[in-house]
């Protein structure tokens, strides 16, 4: 796929809000400066930030490690320091992409917010520089724009498009799929519903996610056109029922589900058999998106396709809210079928894309897509050297920065390693490095740090997994297991449990 030139011809980003400073190349920073001193004499004790927290935050809103949660008031690159000043190597977070308060990012934001912050009803280079940019960064057709500001809005929004332009009502997600907390991208994320498949509408099918490790076409010859029939079944009883298929919606890569990596082919097979429905395609790039798979800028051009609408956001203000919906001409226009206009108070405001500019300034300055790409699978080789030691690894897999480790008790029958993960996940938090355990049973150990992480941070993590779970392995924490039945549960999930939820 040919893509347009990201910058102007001189070589510039288009910013008009004054210089912004160049920050230096990736680095590794100083993984062993654990003790900078970081209390302030008005800062609250952890134990009232903590109270007031509780007292006045809605309890569900979501806390890592309750049992003794970290205070973070500064970090640095891909680094997080504590009220002590004790240094976390942050292994998760995707959306300070380019590292944590780059002062190329905070210098654009200072420098614009110092000048006008508004809305995107008035001119401004900023706003029309950003989304020539950002388009082009694209395939041909996607070359239309629209900028909101978090990547719940995008998917709302894409939803939006999809059935302006093709009048159709219903949506195939994908198993274990998360695209957002607004109340529709809700009804299309099978890892928000607390009640299971009770809690679908009536106009979502969920078809069984492309998983090469678990799932009913994990050891097929074919997985990806296997996997992508499973969508064509569904859009059949989508047209057995009288109904028109809206759209086809995924993420490119599948974070919350478990760091799951779509076969080969999938996305070309399901994406052909939504447009002979006559419905939309649309990836979800809003977790993998600017680089992150290291080969390619956005997740789904590893599967050699074009959607008709995709999503953007984290990662897209390294920080900051700002998001985007990338399609085509004919489907921006549709919209104009179902609204009279449309606007959004803070979506391409002055400031969001100053920081936008700075973030693409930054990836391309520090060549970070390269940087993914070559850490990336040194990550893989080298966990997948602890997988040999450590019979309670099931799994590796990743692409670019972008790296899944499945916890199981048994290869054989592949159970999920709930327990074990969760402790590996409490023991890597005592050794001050921050990793996080997602999938449908929360046994898989996940990897999407910023992508300035290094090599050395790399070593530093598979030395601490190997330390841990060497300890575990002579622990009470991994239990004997009761004889196999031969079919892991989430078989059972995907096989009964999904083809009943599509009907």
């Amino acid at each position: 796929m040919k893509r347009r030139h990201s910058r102007s011809s001189d070589g510039s980003s288009g910013i008009s809000s004054g210089s912004v400073s160049v920050a230096s190349s990736v680095c590794d920073g100083n993984q062993n400066d654990t003790s900078v001193s970081m209390t302030s004499e008005t800062q609250l004790p952890k134990e009232e930030t903590l109270r007031l927290r509780n007292e006045h935050l809605g309890s569900l809103t979501a806390l890592y490690f309750r049992e003794n949660p970290l205070k973070i008031i500064r970090a640095e690159r891909q680094y997080m320091y504590d009220e002590e000043g004790n240094q976390y190597l942050d292994c998760i977070n995707n959306v300070a992409h380019v590292g944590h308060c780059h002062p190329a990012v905070s210098e654009a934001a200072y420098q614009q917010m110092t000048q006008l912050y508004t809305n995107s009803r008035y001119l401004h280079d900023n706003l029309s520089t950003y989304v020539k940019r950002i388009t082009q960064l694209f395939p041909d057709p996607l070359t239309v724009c629209f900028l909101c500001n978090s990547g719940s809005e995008a998917n709302d929004l894409a939803l939006r498009l999809a059935r302006a332009h093709t009048g159709g009502s219903e949506v195939i997600t994908l198993f274990g799929a998360y695209h957002g907390h607004i109340q529709s991208t809700i009804d299309i994320s099978p890892y928000k519903w607390k009640n299971d498949m009770a809690d679908k509408p009536k106009y979502v099918h969920v078809a069984p996610n492309p998983d090469m490790y678990r799932g009913p076409h994990a050891n097929s010859a074919s997985p990806g056109r296997d996997y992508a029939l499973e969508v064509k079944k569904i859009i059949d009883t989508i047209k057995l029922d009288g109904k028109q298929l809206s759209a086809f919606i995924m993420e490119s890569l599948q974070s919350c589900a478990g760091q799951v990596l779509p076969p080969p082919g999938y996305m070309t097979e399901a994406f052909r058999y939504v447009r002979e429905a006559g419905g939309v395609c649309i990836a979800d790039e809003v977790q993998v998106g600017f680089g992150r798979v290291g080969s390619h800028y956005w997740g789904f051009e590893t599967q050699d396709v074009i959607p008709d609408i995709v999503t953007i956001g984290k990662p897209m203000g390294n920080g900051h809210p700002i998001a985007g919906v990338i399609t085509t001409k004919a489907i921006a226009d549709s919209l104009g079928n179902i609204v009279s206009s449309y606007f959004n108070t803070y979506g391409g405001n002055p400031v969001s894309c100053a920081i936008g500019h700075a973030v693409l300034d930054v990836i391309e300055d520090e060549q970070l897509k390269k940087n993914a790409q070559e850490v990336g699978e040194y990550a893989v080789k080298e966990l997948q050297k602890l997988e040999l030691k450590h019979k309670i690894i099931g799994d590796v897999r990743g692409m670019g920065l972008f790296v899944g480790i499945e916890i199981v008790k048994n290869r054989s029958t592949r159970e999920p390693g709930t327990a074990v993960a969760n402790e590996i996940h409490r023991r890597m938090k005592n050794r001050r490095i921050i990793i996080s355990v997602d999938g449908a049973f929360d046994n898989v150990l996940k990897m999407k740090p910023p992508m300035c992480f290094s090599r050395s941070n790399v070593d530093h993590v598979v030395w601490s997994l190997d330390e841990v779970m060497s300890e575990i392995a002579t622990s009470d924490v991994i239990k004997p297991l009761k004889p196999s039945t031969g079919t892991s549960h989430l078989e059972e999930v995907n096989v009964s449990h999904l083809s009943a939820a599509t009907n």
